[in-house]
């Protein structure tokens, strides 16, 4: 009943819209006749131009009340013709408004060239996107003169309006298994002319790229892992490989941390220095301030995007990564992280249902964009007291939803047993599991790194920094805010909350 409020509302206001301007709606009412007299005549057609029109494409008010007979119709397997159109309206409470049997006999006899059908209908999705475009341009308007509306809102609404109506003018055809063939034999001559077998995006972690081949268009990929696994380390890490060796542009939305304290990061990392100095606590020398100069030369032009939108919601992700792939030819997504955004405000207090919505909006970005987008996501405790001692995590402690396992390609869990004590006398310092839990298109299994706590940062093992000796620690910490139950996001500290626990 509200949809239909709102619809009557945008239809009356079009009408006054056109004439202050002394113009017409959008339409094409003998077109409309023609085509619902062209379903109701031919069952083969019903099939083909479902998947092209909706009912808003149809602007009399009794056009659309028999197309929409005829998708009910079409969507229950049952015959399409002028009998069975009359008793789903009927059905419906419509018949008399739609014109009863007189009008529908009509429209079955006045019909144009059946063979000129797909023309008809690409004439009424035209005719239904200027429309659209009005009512979004109407809308702008009125919320434009609006000074309590957010602009920044008001920016992400239009985009998004607009990106959907985009999508309602893109046609996609089914292809021939012959021609799905030739183009992977296609692919498959390029990839193999690549060195290593990588058919994806290096990570700069040469043991994980052997097992995931890179990272792959259209992928979500979740990183999970308890505080202090160096989640953030690991992706920043990763980050500064695909970026500064392989030139890959790279978009890091940072929900936790601002970006001068990933840059801080980026900076003891690269240069080596500590964190410390880094940090202005402790002075530094002019050989210092040289080593730092030289070390991040190639780091300063790495294209490397960085948003730090607190809380962001999942609508507004969309619309700035979006814009980053088509400006600024971003090849991957990094969100730190997934339990830090918000999804539709109609989820809000159900936190398992806003995870998932967030989840499989991810999915769908990694889709739509056809680019890698990688979440970071906390563990339950669970994690920490699993069997046999190891405490190594599993799918079943991703905290909050399942859903997130089920929409995730891959899903990577970062275990560092010296964290628990766990390690034994031989063991090198540092060393993390990388553990490979889902991979949908490939192996599971686990790599080992690196982590070099004075650097923050992983490396591989067979890496020449992975050998070198160990600094001294750091007196200053970078200690994430939602780990220390000091941030300032709506979602409660992991030691505060967890309804998995």
């Amino acid at each position: 009943m509200a949809k239909t409020a709102r619809n009557r509302k945008a239809e009356a206001d079009l009408e006054v819209s056109a004439l202050e301007h002394g113009v017409k709606v959008p339409q094409a009412p003998e077109v409309e006749a023609s085509v619902l007299g062209a379903l109701m005549l031919d069952q083969d057609i019903v099939e083909e131009l479902m998947t092209v029109l909706q009912e808003g494409c149809f602007y009399k008010p009794e056009n659309k009340m028999i197309f929409k007979a005829i998708s009910q119709l079409s969507a229950s397997s049952r015959p399409v013709d002028m009998m069975t159109v009359a008793e789903r309206l009927k059905l419906n409470g419509d018949f008399d408004a739609a014109g009863g049997l007189d009008y529908l006999t009509r429209l079955t006899s006045d019909i144009g060239a059946a063979v000129h059908v797909n023309f008809y209908a690409k004439i009424l999705v035209d005719k239904f996107i200027q429309r659209e475009m009005i009512s979004i341009t109407n809308e702008t308007l009125r919320k434009s003169y609006d000074e309590s509306e957010p602009v920044d809102s008001l920016l992400n609404t239009v985009q998004q309006k607009l990106f959907e109506l985009s999508e309602t003018n893109m046609s996609r055809k089914e292809q021939t298994i012959s021609e799905i063939i030739k183009n992977k034999l296609a692919s498959l001559e390029e990839l193999q002319s690549k060195e290593g077998g990588q058919t994806g995006l290096q990570s700069g972690y040469m043991a994980l790229d052997k097992i995931t081949f890179g990272w792959h268009p259209s992928d979500l990929v979740i990183i999970a892992g308890r505080p202090g696994m160096g989640k953030t380390a690991f992706v920043l890490t990763m980050a500064r490989n695909m970026a500064v060796d392989f030139n890959i542009p790279i978009a890091f939305f940072s929900l936790e941390q601002a970006p001068t304290q990933l840059i801080e990061r980026l900076l003891v990392a690269e240069s080596g220095l500590p964190s410390d100095k880094i940090k202005g606590s402790t002075k530094m020398t002019q050989a210092d301030w040289t080593q730092l100069d030289d070390s991040i030369k190639r780091l300063v032009e790495a294209p490397i995007y960085i948003d730090d939108t607190p809380s962001l919601p999942i609508v507004d992700l969309r619309a700035k990564a979006r814009r980053l792939v088509r400006n600024s030819g971003v090849k991957l997504i990094i969100i730190d992280y997934l339990q830090l955004m918000t999804g539709s405000k109609e989820l809000k207090g159900v936190r398992e249902q806003e995870v998932a919505e967030i989840s499989r909006s991810l999915k769908a970005i990694a889709k739509e964009l056809d680019v890698p987008v990688i979440a970071l996501a906390q563990l339950s405790r669970q994690a920490e007291s699993s069997t046999g001692g190891q405490k190594k995590p599993q799918l079943t402690h991703l905290r909050e939803s399942g859903a997130i396992e089920q929409d995730a390609d891959i899903v990577l869990f970062l275990h560092r047993p010296e964290y628990y004590g766990l390690e034994d006398i031989n063991m090198e310092p540092g060393l993390t599991d990388v553990i490979i839990a889902k991979h949908r298109n490939g192996a599971t299994g686990e790599v080992q790194l690196k982590f070099i706590a004075s650097q923050m940062k992983f490396v591989d093992r067979n890496d020449s920094y992975a050998s070198m000796p160990p600094s001294a620690p750091s007196p200053i910490s970078y200690q994430s805010r939602i780990n220390s139950g000091m941030g300032e996001f709506p979602t409660m500290p992991e030691d505060e909350y967890d309804p998995m626990a």
